[in-house]
Order: C-alpha cells, then sequence, then structure tokens
C-alpha cells in the first residue's frame, strides 16, 4: 500500500513574526533560551497547570480513550501520558526495522560529504554527531527524522534489541522544529539534544538523537553506556512542547519503503506510529 505524504500546515502569525522578522528575531534569541524553556517547565510541573489540559486536549482533538486513566497532577504528567499499549503493537520479527516513535517522518540518504538536506538547511552528521569519531559510520547511510507535533505521543522506544554504547547531552538553545525554523537555522545543530550510540542485534550501530525544541524544557532518556535493551522497551519521553527524534543508520543495513523518500523528495512528510514497520535488514 502507498504511503501518503503530507505536505504541513501553515506556520502562525507568531512564528512568521519570529523567524520572518529582524525585530521579531530579537525576541527570538530570549523565547529559544534554555532558561525560559525551563522556567515554563517548571511552570507545566505545577498544579496550577492542570487548568490547561481541558483546553488542550480539546485544540487538538486528543482522544483521551486510547491513553491509560491515570490521574494527571501537572500539564506536564498529562503530556507524556502513557499509552495503551495494544495500540502500538512492537512486530516480534528481529529483520523488520520500525519507527521508534509516532511522528511525521522525513527521510534522506546521506550523500555528498555527509550532507543532510534537511527542511531547506544543510547538516553535516558532524555537525549533528558534535563528534568526528562517530561521523564516519555514517558515510552513505540513512538518516530518518520524526517530528512530533503537540499532539502525538512523546514517549519513545528502542527499535531493536541491543546495548547502549554511549550516551551524551549537548547543550545549545532550544528552536521550534516547525519548518520556518529549520528553512531559517540549523536548528538540529544548535538546538538542545541528547545522542545514544547502539549497539542493535540486526541493524549495526544506530545513533538515535532525542533534540528539544522550543518550551521543551526536558528531555528524559533511561539507561545508559553498558545497559542492555529490548526492542519496544521504552527509551525516554519528552515533556511539554514539539520534538524532534534523529535516527542515523549505517550504509547497507536496512532497506526502507522507497515512498518515504519520495515522500520527503517532494516536500511531504510521512505520518508513522511507534512499533511501524518501516522496511527491513538488508
Amino acid at each position: 500500500m502507498k504511503r501518503t505524504g503530507i505536505a504541513p500546515p501553515p506556520e502562525g502569525a507568531a512564528l512568521r513574526f519570529l523567524y520572518g522578522r529582524r525585530e521579531g528575531r530579537v525576541l527570538l534569541k530570549l523565547a529559544a533560551s534554555r532558561p525560559v524553556s525551563q522556567l515554563a517547565g517548571r511552570f507545566m510541573d505545577s498544579p496550577l497547570s492542570k487548568l490547561l489540559i481541558g483546553p488542550f486536549v480539546r485544540k487538538n482533538n486528543i482522544r483521551m480513550e486510547d491513553y491509560l486513566p491515570l490521574p494527571y497532577p501537572c500539564f506536564n504528567d498529562f503530556f507524556c501520558r502513557p499509552i495503551r499499549k495494544e495500540l502500538r503493537p512492537i512486530p516480534e520479527e528481529g529483520a523488520v526495522f520500525m519507527a521508534p516513535c509516532d511522528g511525521l517522518l522525513s527521510a534522506y540518504r546521506i550523500t555528498d560529504g555527509l550532507l543532510l538536506p534537511i527542511k531547506q538547511s544543510s547538516y553535516t552528521v558532524s555537525e549533528l554527531l558534535d563528534s568526528r569519531e562517530e561521523t564516519a559510520l555514517f558515510r552513505d547511510g540513512i538518516c530518518l527524522v520524526f517530528r512530533l507535533c503537540v499532539n502525538h505521543y512523546h514517549r519513545y522506544c528502542y527499535l531493536d534489541d541491543g546495548r547502549v554504547v554511549s550516551k551524551r547531552f549537548i547543550p545549545g538553545e532550544l528552536h521550534t522544529v516547525r519548518p520556518i525554523a529549520l528553512a531559517a537555522l540549523p536548528v538540529f545543530a544548535r538546538n538542545c539534544r541528547e545522542v545514544m550510540l547502539l549497539e542493535t542485534a540486526h541493524f549495526g550501530t544506530v545513533a538515535q538523537i532525542e533534540v528539544g525544541a522550543m518550551l521543551v524544557g526536558k528531555i528524559e532518556n533511561h539507561g545508559g553506556p553498558g545497559m542492555p535493551f529490548r526492542r519496544g522497551a521504552e527509551k525516554g519521553r519528552f515533556l511539554y512542547g514539539g520534538s524532534t527524534v534523529v535516527v542515523l543508520i549505517e550504509k547497507d543495513r536496512v532497506t526502507l519503503d522507497e515512498a518515504l523518500f519520495e515522500n520527503t523528495a517532494q516536500g511531504l512528510e510521512t505520518p508513522v506510529v511507534m512499533g511501524e514497520a518501516l522496511g527491513t535488514r538488508a
């Protein structure tokens, strides 16, 4: 079945002002700072933030029956609410390469000296990983960008059995991951992000990078170097805001559905959910 890609919705007036106007960029410097996002995060952890839950559910058409019926002492507890397991089944066959999270997926082949032409901006794997030593692993490989919107499920999992090789946090700013910001700035190389190198049972070494976004004060990852993990086990969660998971795959390890690349080339994103089969072991 052909995977259907979708175009990003039009940008709101606030984002057009922040990223498209000179005076907006003055405010943007403050809005994208970690202290501002951390302050917003503290409010979202407070009991007062519960008042935001009802309007948020209605505005974003969230199906609460899809999630476990738990109490939510604050907005952040609601935002990273656990979903019913039967709605995110994990493929049992180890050769299946699956999505580690819900999101809007863009797929790129890493070419031209490790250049990634993501949303009209250009990145190198070296800039993204902030490590020359790890960069060579993914030469001529694949880059998958899962953009999570506020209505998506904000927990993510390990995509295979394996072992954590390394884990590190790279501090930075917190820009939105909407297309208007990706076109204006090298967002993924400037935003706060956490990089894990994973030694997987079926797909070689994989880098999974969680990228924070505006008003995401926290990326919560479980485990650390040397820890074993199982396919589908929870890897972590994002607190409030839109966010991104980037996955880097070594050359000739995975064969993906070509429609993912075709949609990306047309400027479209492919909706996927955690556990969805995207391809197979090469």
